[in-house]
């Protein structure tokens, strides 16, 4: 079994409250969703307009599959137009017998 873990330290320019940032994030988390069976929150700079960290987690038992999906929600947080990434760090951990 394989885990993929994705964190992205991202900028919202527009955003000029909590309100305004919620509502980009919610609308990010509810496309990605949708389109992957994943575990996707904010978890870090909840109290700041402008700033956040996302993170998701996903479990598949082929390594490739797990790639797929970390370049797939990559395409989709780099095509949103709200909102800029700084840093973003991917992990795949494998779990089992070798």
């Amino acid at each position: 079994m394989f885990v993929g873990t994705l964190k992205f330290d991202i900028i919202i320019p527009s955003s000029t409250s909590l309100k305004d940032k919620r509502r980009v994030i919610q609308s990010l988390q509810n496309k990605i969703k949708s389109k992957f069976n994943v575990s996707i929150a904010e978890v870090d700079y909840q109290d700041k307009w402008q700033r956040a960290v996302i993170g998701l987690c996903f479990v598949n038992s082929e390594k490739k599959e797990i790639e797929s999906i970390c370049e797939k929600i990559k395409e989709i947080i780099f095509d949103n137009g709200e909102l800029f990434i700084i840093d973003e760090l991917k992990e795949i951990i494998y779990f089992g017998e070798k």
